[in-house]
């Protein structure tokens, strides 16, 4: 026989008419039978239930809903179903459980924290107190800006001996601290996590904030150092000493852990502008000079001048005859091949090296300058009253202020001799030529200071401390080109080995381009190097690399502006899953608010004070005030959704009672309405009454919102029995629209009734 869904069911609703709850149990038990999927007749079938006071068959009707709603991502509804649950087993720390992920994926934080609580309470009652810091920790996440609690937790860790979680609690109180400005807790509570993890890179680098916010970032440099001392090969480390010092203000410590970084990352040279400009800020421009000239080739290499220029500058602001940073000036200039600023510049040392006495500085100045300007017989005659030129058997002179000394690890960028050699002053012999934009080998380490007394007279080149200057037959006798102006390979007789060794060097500084990935300047070179000294196969072989890159660089141009493959993206299917912190609680858990101190199997008091702590502010966030009117609301047409008009009902007015007739907003008239069709579907047109003409008191309400709740309340004072109001609603709508719904029909079934009525 076929099984008649239809005549079972009013066979309950018959049954229950008569109060027989056992057989209208029967009859929902046949349907659900039929039709498991009917999560209406289970969800009435469980009401039964529960008025049977059969709890424990009502919450497996409920929870067969909930977990239902949960799967499909449905949050409202799945919380709807568990509060059902809820209401028939208080307490329970599974579900809490639950209901505090589906709160807390809804951002609804108070009602999350308030049911993690009862999952703690039930560990701290089972006495399993890590068990009761998860999950006190994981209320702490709820509210990131809470510090005191996040402290609270630590300290509990602490307590269980588990210091990796202290650690890590502390931590992130002090990064939220220092974010809120609070800096001497954020410091507290960083020495606090670091006394715990002491090498520990994430806390380190919060600690040297706050403390550089402090201006204590000495602090930080001293439990760095013991940092560094236990890992000495973490450049990360190192990095973040050299910052503290720099913080600090102290040059010497800055220039020290820097140099202990570059020994192993050596592309970190640009870190000694940070330590010039420590020195620059004490006022000791000679190593801040110093300190520049040790980086200044490999700044000029990567095309770097512009930051030089910019500390150079300051620093001759402040002492504008400071012979160092005017020489480091000077080799700016010739690397930009700017010859009058160059000359501007030479000009300004000579003239600062008379006056404080510096001879050969000054003997270098006038050098280059008859060089640059042979027709001024003024710089011929000053370097003659000083004694001549500068002596081609003087040792390279290194002075204390200009790069003398050298930066471990950091040697082939120095800046460390002065090549010399003898200007003919006779007037017959050609000018001597000037060395032009010269770039150091990345391989050696003797390289000069941008050394202009290189010339194509000298009886002696010696690579290791001079380096001739490719640009030097460019610049020679009034910018000649090289094809009017050959040489003679008569003038020297060593011009063949000196040819080699020029061209090898030279060859170094390519390959050092090409492997930066520095190709135009690589390109440069060589295009200057043949006109130079002709065609070589060497030459030819650095082009082929450099083509083969380029080559290589344009296919894969070509290769990523193709159609790129369609790329599917799945989609993914988040389900919420509950805590594994809520299973395993023991079953004699207790339902008591968690007031009380722990049982005597519990925890210790210290813990007990902190749980306590976390419930007493969790019971005082609960403010009205600040609770969100769309959660209530959309809480309330989830439960009205599900036929659930109790708890749409309560929901509705607590959204009402967050708004109000006046705010300016819909909101309160969305709430009138909903209010008045709950009572109607409930049977309570009295307080559907109500509502709807508290909507129709609303001021600013539109014409279509007007008709809407003047029909809704006609047909209010109809259920009620009151045939004159609802005739009075239906007229009011049937004045200002004839053809809203059935407002016409309606209207004269009411009139005919009415007559009806009174015959």
């Amino acid at each position: 026989m076929a099984f008649e869904k239809a005549k079972v069911l009013k066979a309950a609703e018959k049954f229950l008419s008569q109060g027989k709850i056992n057989a209208a149990i029967k009859e929902y038990r046949q349907i659900i039978k039929h039709d498991p999927q009917d999560l209406t007749a289970v969800n009435m079938l469980g009401d039964l239930f529960a008025r049977a006071g059969q709890k424990d068959e009502a919450i497996s009707c409920f929870s067969q809903i909930a977990e239902h709603y949960r799967a499909q991502e449905f949050r409202l509804k799945a919380i709807a179903m568990y509060r059902k649950i809820e209401k028939l087993k208080p307490r329970d720390p599974e579900t809490a459980n639950i209901l505090g992920e589906l709160y807390a994926a809804q951002g609804l934080i108070v009602d999350a924290r308030a049911q993690f609580l009862i999952v703690a309470d039930g560990y701290t009652r089972a006495g399993e107190a890590r068990k009761t810091l998860a999950v006190l920790h994981r209320i702490a996440d709820l509210d990131p800006n809470n510090t005191n609690v996040r402290i609270q937790l630590a300290e509990g860790y602490l307590k269980e001996r588990m210091e990796n979680e202290a650690a890590k609690a502390f931590g992130e109180a002090a990064k939220r601290l220092l974010e809120n400005g609070d800096l001497e807790k954020s410091h507290s509570a960083y020495v606090r996590a670091l006394e715990l993890k002491s090498n520990d890179k994430t806390l380190l680098r919060g600690l040297l904030s706050v403390t550089s916010a402090l201006g204590t970032a000495e602090d930080a440099a001293e439990i760095l150092e013991k940092a560094v001392a236990d890992m000495p090969d973490d450049p990360d480390l190192a990095a973040m000493l050299a910052d503290a010092y720099v913080a600090a203000d102290d040059a010497p410590g800055a220039e020290r852990a820097t140099a202990l970084l570059l020994a192993r990352d050596p592309d970190g040279y640009r870190r000694y502008i940070e330590v010039a400009r420590v020195y620059l800020k004490l006022g000791q421009e000679d190593e801040a000079v110093r300190v520049l000239g040790e980086i200044l080739e490999r700044m000029l290499a990567a095309r770097e001048e512009s930051d030089l220029l910019e500390l150079v500058d300051e620093i001759l602001a402040r002492a504008p005859e400071h012979v160092g940073g005017l020489r480091l000036l000077a080799r700016i200039h010739w690397w930009q091949r700017d010859i009058d600023k160059l000359r501007s510049v030479l000009e300004r040392l000579a003239e600062s090296a008379e006056a404080a006495g510096m001879v050969e500085d000054e003997r270098y100045a006038l050098t280059q300058l008859i060089r640059l300007a042979p027709d001024e017989s003024r710089y011929a005659e000053r370097l003659e009253t000083i004694g001549g030129a500068l002596d081609e058997e003087v040792e390279p002179h290194q002075r204390d202020d200009f790069a003398a000394d050298v930066v471990p690890t950091f040697e082939s960028f120095a800046i460390v001799a002065e090549s010399a050699e003898i200007v003919d002053n006779n007037a017959s012999e050609p000018p001597a030529e000037f060395e032009w934009n010269s770039v150091a080998s990345n391989n050696s380490t003797n390289i000069s200071f941008a050394d202009l007394n290189e010339g194509g007279e000298s009886e002696q080149v010696v690579p290791e401390q001079a380096f001739v200057d490719p640009f030097a037959q460019d610049f020679a006798l009034g910018y000649s080109n090289p094809a009017e102006a050959p040489v003679n390979p008569s003038d020297d007789s060593e011009a063949g080995p000196r040819k080699g060794a020029l061209i090898k060097q030279e060859l170094e500084s390519v390959d050092f381009y090409i492997a930066q990935g520095y190709s135009d300047i690589a390109l440069d070179t060589l295009e200057i190097l043949e006109r130079q000294f002709g065609p070589d196969p060497e030459f030819a072989s650095r082009r082929a690399q450099l083509d083969a890159a380029k080559s290589a660089t344009t296919t894969i141009e070509f290769e990523s502006n193709s159609a790129p493959a369609p790329v599917s993206a799945a989609e993914v299917e988040t389900i919420i899953v509950a805590d594994e912190a809520a299973h395993g609680i023991a079953e004699q858990s207790s339902p008591s608010i968690p007031n009380a101190a722990p049982t005597s199997s519990g925890i210790d008091s210290g813990l007990a004070e902190i749980f306590e702590e976390f419930r007493v502010e969790a019971e005082g966030d609960q403010n009205p005030v600040a609770e969100d009117f769309e959660t209530h609301y959309n809480m309330a047409t989830a439960y009205k959704e599900m036929d659930l008009l109790d708890e749409a009902i309560r929901e509705f007015q607590a959204a009402a009672g967050l708004t109000g007739a006046g705010d300016n907003t819909p909101r309160f008239l969305q709430c009138c309405n909903m209010l008045g069709h709950c009572f109607v579907q409930k049977g309570l047109p009295q307080a559907a009454v109500l509502w709807f003409k508290k909507g129709l008191d609303v001021p600013g309400r539109g014409a279509e919102e007007y008709k809407a709740l003047q029909y809704e309340l006609g047909s209010a004072y109809e259920q009620m029995g009151d045939l004159t109001r609802a005739v009075g609603a239906f007229t009011e709508v049937y004045g200002v629209d004839v053809g809203y719904r059935d407002v016409a029909d309606r209207l004269q079934d009411l009139q005919a009734r009415q007559k009806k009525k009174k015959k």
